[in-house]
């Protein structure tokens, strides 16, 4: 996600410059050996695994495992009609993976004869995840794609004012956020619930997965006769990355008016920042609208989430290990 995506140095949107120009081909692929044992499972059955694949950063996406052949069940392919054709990749082959009675449509791919430049991905196989049962590293599952060893997590602890309003009405105003940065994405600020007019807040049956922080649980923000859907989230229980947001609550800046200020300890006037929803949506490399495919699944509501850490409460939600596609992480 650093390298390829958002504000990454070869994204669409770099934060920083060379000092040189390196004149990057309209698609930007970078590919790695990994030292993880990767596997594939599908109906219980081992569809792929491997201690030799690559990973592989194309431009503007999240990374993807790259499996040599001969550490693949090809014996459960089916051929597709499916074909896609990528400028930095070439033409794409899919396949069906079927074992017994399960049929994943068109989950496998491969590019037999891409261009010169990228002849290292050449016959190499990779998965749609969405549509397999489970992917591991190791021996640990892993969701939505391959975790980044060029992304970072760290949480600080923060005394700056944020002050976050819908419309005219302030929803949130804490001075002790805490402040997520994830490389590549803005810096969120997560508040305690004290802080925020949880009175507003309606549970959301949305949730959305995270290879870094974990599963999101979503609240709608009611404002008069004005609903705002999935525009509050929460972690019940990160992965360790994330674990000192746990419990916390975190607004998607691009749909409402984010203030953020403190108070200068040196000489000079205090320093404020101000987001409103289309100036954050620019930050962000147009993520303002939020759009529809990085909305999480909707599930039916099962036992309520015992949320511990600035004060127990809880989200009529249950926390939810695997299965199903959710949206992309917050």
């Amino acid at each position: 996600m650093s390298l390829t995506k958002g504000s990454g140095p070869f994204g669409a949107t770099p934060a920083g410059a060379f000092n040189f120009d390196p004149h990057p081909p309209e698609h930007v692929l970078y590919v790695e050996r990994s030292p993880r044992r990767v596997r594939v499972t599908l109906a219980d059955e081992v569809v792929a695994d491997s201690t030799d694949v690559r990973l592989l950063h194309p431009p503007g996406r999240t990374p993807t495992y790259l499996f040599p052949r001969a550490h693949v069940r090809t014996d459960l392919f089916e051929p597709s009609d499916r074909h896609r054709f990528d400028p930095g990749m070439g033409e794409g082959t899919y396949w069906t993976v079927r074992v017994g009675e399960r049929r994943a449509v068109d989950a496998a791919y491969s590019f037999p004869a891409p261009p010169v430049p990228s002849a290292q991905i050449g016959g190499l196989i990779a998965f749609d995840w969405d549509s397999m049962d489970g992917v591991f590293e190791e021996d640990e599952e892993v969701f939505v794609h391959p975790r980044d060893p060029y992304t970072r997590i760290d949480v600080l602890r923060s005394s700056r004012h944020v002050r976050v309003r819908v419309g005219d009405v302030v929803v949130a105003d804490s001075t002790r956020p805490r402040m997520l940065c994830e490389s590549g994405l803005p810096v969120r600020y997560y508040l305690p619930r004290q802080d925020v007019h949880h009175e507003l807040l309606e549970p959301s049956y949305t949730t959305t997965r995270c290879p870094y922080k974990g599963i999101a649980h979503y609240w709608s923000l009611r404002v008069d006769d004005r609903i705002e859907r999935d525009i509050v989230w929460t972690y019940p229980e990160p992965f360790h990355d994330a674990d000192a947001v746990r419990g916390l609550l975190c607004f998607v800046d691009e749909r409402v008016a984010l203030e953020v200020t403190h108070d200068a300890q040196h000489p000079g006037p205090a320093r404020a920042e101000t987001w409103t929803p289309s100036r954050r949506g620019d930050a962000a490399a147009g993520t303002a609208a939020w759009p529809a495919s990085e909305q999480g699944s909707h599930r039916p509501a099962k036992e309520p989430v015992t949320v511990v850490g600035d004060g127990d409460w809880t989200h009529p939600r249950a926390a939810l290990l695997g299965g199903g596609q959710d949206g992309a992480c917050p």
